[in-house]
């Protein structure tokens, strides 16, 4: 339980997936976590009055309001959590880190490196303290293999491949949604769900991504607006009103690491049958580990100096000195997805009282954002390698 009553009030922008996951992490961390301070769900800000009102009710938000402008003015608001889409991240974090409030950001941090990094200038200058949300590395197995690699349990780096697979836009006739409009989303399985895997891999080893060599492709061109499927238990009743995709279903590319390993990424929305296969394996001289979200509270090892025991070594990550896993259930029990926003709010609040850096930080989270832009540009320029740092220098969309 939290020891302390002195509270962190929290005003939570966007009432979507993103927003209810947030708020059942925001209420369930002080319940299971000794933190420093207490949050307090004090705002919580939609953009239609009826449902932000009958989502504050049920999900016990203090107050609410349709104007995130509340959020940054009101001086009893210490925290604002940011979970819109991609184009209004910048102007509310802007306004929030000027105003003193600390920020957390969902990702990716910007639709643009520009703003990226007007974000990061202005979070290195604030009172407040500025992390985004790159929920993943809140996985107690992740959160372990960070540790034996750091140990050198791996040793010298020299494969990280990377997969994230995802269906739930198979059908070509799935409806529209923000997440394939270009302009409020920047990007498509690449920024949505590629940044995972881009931000789990730097962490992992260590090492930025220095270049890539890539390929994006849109396999379905419109979709039905939303309000034709909407009653209809999400059949649509007539296809022919469509609005264009305008990011793309898939992406993949071959990455060189600034320690000089080398990459391979893949992020798809069409990938029928995977659910959510994020995966990640990392090869060194003296061993590999291995890990695939569908299985989240296990890890695989191996030890190539195991002479008489050699392949890979499952590993329950479910012991009380395995990170996050002491505060929950015993031995054996697992966690879920919803437990990484539990563990990120908590490493949240701890970075607020000064325990720990914010991590991500928004620093990080530029990084991967020059890493996205940098992928786009390979794409659209047919380029065998495009240098991250030379993308960074486009000022135009993503890429940019």
């Amino acid at each position: 339980m939290t020891t302390t009553t002195s509270p962190l009030r929290i005003a939570l922008i966007g009432t979507g997936f993103m927003g209810r996951m947030h708020t059942q992490a925001w209420r369930t961390a002080p319940r299971f976590f000794d933190l420093p301070l207490a949050p307090e769900p004090a705002l919580l800000v939609g953009r239609r009055p009826d449902a932000t009102a009958e989502s504050a009710a049920r999900w016990g938000w203090n107050e609410h309001s349709v104007d995130w402008r509340e959020a940054i003015s009101r001086d009893d608001i210490d925290a604002v959590d940011i979970c819109t889409p991609g184009d209004t991240h910048a102007e509310i974090a802007l306004a929030a880190l000027a105003a003193g409030k600390h920020v957390l950001c969902e990702k990716p941090l910007a639709n643009t490196v520009a703003q990226a990094q007007e974000m990061t200038d202005a979070a290195s200058r604030a009172s407040g303290i500025a992390m985004c949300g790159f929920s993943y590395r809140r996985t107690p197995a992740l959160a372990l293999a960070r540790e034996l690699i750091a140990d050198g349990r791996v040793g010298e780096i020299r494969h990280v491949r990377a997969q994230y697979l995802q269906d739930w836009l198979s059908d070509p006739d799935s409806p529209h949604t923000w997440r394939l409009d270009r302009d409020r989303a920047g990007s498509g399985a690449l920024g949505d769900i590629g940044a995972h895997s881009i931000d789990t891999a730097q962490w992992l080893t260590g090492q930025d991504i220095a270049a890539v060599s890539a390929t994006v492709r849109t396999f379905v061109t419109s979709r039905p607006r939303r309000s034709a499927v909407e009653g209809l238990g999400g059949v649509a009743a007539d296809t022919s009103d469509r609005l264009p995709v305008s990011v793309d279903d898939a992406a993949a590319f071959t990455a060189r690491f600034a320690g000089g390993a080398l990459g391979v990424f893949e992020a798809t929305r069409m990938a029928t049958g995977r659910r959510n296969a994020n995966r990640i394996e990392i090869n060194g001289d003296r061993g590999s580990i291995a890990f695939d979200f569908e299985r989240m509270n296990e890890l695989e090892v191996y030890d190539a100096a195991a002479d008489a025991a050699q392949g890979f070594r499952r590993v329950q990550v479910t012991e009380a000195r395995h990170p996050y896993a002491g505060a929950w259930w015993p031995a054996g029990h697992g966690l879920g997805y919803e437990h990484l926003f539990t563990h990120q709010a908590v490493d949240f609040v701890r970075a607020v009282a000064g325990e720990i850096p914010p991590s991500p930080s928004f620093a990080d989270a530029l990084q991967v954002q020059r890493v996205l832009a940098a992928v786009e540009q390979s794409a659209a320029h047919d380029s065998i390698f495009t240098p991250v740092a030379a993308a960074a220098a486009d000022p135009e969309g993503i890429s940019s």
